[in-house]
């Protein structure tokens, strides 16, 4: 069941006080088809510099690693020096590990791979559902899981291409963040039919 927030709207998260932040997340983007690659990138690269922390620590960081990673130009990015990518560690406006930081770069190069071979990164991760978002309908948010078949393939594909922090978990979580995967409860305000 979606929480009732003071604004009077149901949100499967975000509705707490001090949550905004987390409430627009909620309300404009996750669930919603994105289609931009360089967006597409973006949320590859948060989803990943999540792994072991809340979403609301990343989302309160997302200016920092937009300036940080050249708003997520992959080709931009797959250029950035070793010198520039260590200085990155000193960065407090990023998680400061240097396994994520280092991953962005050579997520970047592969990226701009798979680019080459589908046309877009677009054309590449939505032909795993055809084209179409996967909606769910979930009553509870305890109900939502943490990983699917799909997420699993997409996974698997990423890591074999030699993408890193794309584990199956951050995958769906990707795939619910580019709307892939629709998973706003049925109550949620926000719930396409």
């Amino acid at each position: 069941m979606s929480l009732l927030c003071q604004d009077g709207k149901k949100r499967c998260f975000g509705g707490d006080p001090g949550k905004n932040l987390y409430a627009e997340y909620h309300d404009y983007e996750w669930g919603i088809p994105l289609h931009n690659d360089n967006n597409l990138f973006e949320m590859l690269t948060l989803e990943g510099a999540q792994a072991g922390l809340s979403w609301e620590t990343i989302l309160k960081r997302r200016k920092g690693y937009q300036k940080a990673f050249h708003y997520f130009d992959p080709l931009k990015v797959a250029t950035m020096n070793y010198k520039e990518l260590d200085l990155l560690i000193q960065n407090k406006e990023i998680i400061r590990n240097k396994l994520k930081i280092y991953s962005v770069h050579k997520n970047a190069n592969i990226f701009l791979k798979i680019q080459n071979e589908f046309g877009s990164f677009d054309k590449y991760i939505w032909h795993f559902t055809d084209g179409e978002p996967i909606i769910n309908n979930w009553k509870q948010f305890v109900d939502i899981p943490i990983t699917t078949t799909e997420s699993s393939i997409i996974s698997n594909d990423l890591k074999n291409r030699g993408m890193t922090f794309v584990g199956k978990t951050i995958i769906y979580a990707y795939m619910q963040a580019i709307g892939i995967v629709n998973d706003h409860l049925t109550d949620c305000w926000c719930r396409m039919a």
